[in-house]
């Protein structure tokens, strides 16, 4: 079967309210451009090239359709391109579910549009990821006209906000604890230091979500298989159902743990929490921790009329393997009332 027809260049037609029929959206806080002209020198804080993804991955990508530099680009755009290609079957799942397509925004697109947080991404939306892959160093930072139109945005009742901002891998000065934490993950495509999420940082801390983005840590597995270990799923807490039908996400070498800052009892919940390979030391789990937070929630609270997620981008994507409790995810997301 054929592909369907692609199109590029178009501006979002907003989508009509349909009760019952959620409207899902998808925003990535990073400037492309910024991403794309990182300095491939530089040994830290940019995504890898294709080739660097070949070399390393070979010969997952070997087919023309990526190693044909007349078919796909081959410096770090290739890599980001991967992103999109792995975000497909989710807007698929989506789609099915709600009736809606799913956009996909950027804050600075590949065109040089730049976009911020505002009424044309949040109008027609009731549920808003947002991927935290903006590298730190490319600084973008959530302004205040941006936060208050997503505390606006929240307040109106059955929306959600999924804020997803990706691993800090090696954050300490120490070289010798980041060559643990490079040891513990086993990523040869990821450097000794590599942060993101500054976006979706300064988003949440003017929103009061006290959550921030820790490491990147390396989930354990199935005996010798590459399945990730089951979640450790709080059910009790989970009043909502986001994770029924869940028992698993996906396995991705190097996840955040989303450690939570604040001390507002009965405001936020760890949802679920992720088993570490225990096998490969790192400060986190010399520290005594043999799991880290994967799913965070804030119930409507207040004036806030609408449920905040941390979760991380990766549990969207079929870069990293997907499975029918990872579709089940979605669906909860895509569905929830």
């Amino acid at each position: 079967m054929s592909e369907p027809a692609r199109t590029y260049n178009q501006a979002h037609v907003p989508r009509k309210y349909v009760k019952g029929r959620r409207r899902v959206s998808v925003y990535i806080s990073w400037s492309y451009p910024g991403e794309a002209n990182r300095d491939v020198t530089g040994m830290d804080n940019r995504y890898s090239t294709m080739t660097e993804v070949r070399r390393v991955l070979w010969p997952d990508y070997e087919t023309p359709r990526f190693a044909d530099p007349l078919q796909f680009q081959q410096g770090i755009t290739g890599s980001l391109e991967l992103f999109f290609w792995a975000w497909v079957r989710f807007q698929q799942v989506v789609q099915e579910a709600t009736g809606h397509g799913v956009p996909v925004f950027q804050r600075v697109d590949q065109a040089g549009f730049r976009l911020p947080l505002d009424e044309r991404v949040l109008a027609d939306a009731d549920t808003l990821l947002i991927f935290g892959l903006d590298h730190m160093v490319t600084e973008q930072e959530a302004s205040t006209e941006e936060i208050e139109a997503v505390r606006d945005f929240l307040q109106r009742e059955g929306t959600c906000v999924i804020i997803g901002p990706h691993h800090d891998v090696g954050a300490s000065p120490e070289l010798q604890e980041r060559a643990m934490e490079y040891a513990h993950h086993g990523d040869a495509l990821v450097p000794r230091q590599q942060r993101f999420g500054r976006y979706t940082r300064s988003l949440m801390q003017g929103l009061g979500i006290p959550v921030e983005n820790r490491y990147g840590l390396r989930p354990a597995v199935v005996g010798a298989s590459r399945r990730i270990a089951p979640l450790t799923v709080l059910r009790d807490l989970d009043t909502r159902g986001w994770l029924a039908g869940v028992t698993n996400f996906n396995f991705h070498q190097h996840l955040p743990h989303y450690a939570v800052t604040g001390e507002a009892t009965g405001a936020i919940h760890v949802l679920a929490r992720q088993p570490i390979d225990m096998s490969r030391p790192h400060p986190f789990t010399l520290a005594g921790n043999p799991e880290f937070n994967a799913l965070v929630w804030m119930p409507p609270r207040g004036d806030r009329g609408g449920d905040v997620l941390v979760a991380d981008s990766t549990v969207f994507s079929t870069l990293f393997g997907h499975d029918e409790s990872l579709e089940r995810f979605w669906r909860n997301i895509a569905t929830a009332n």
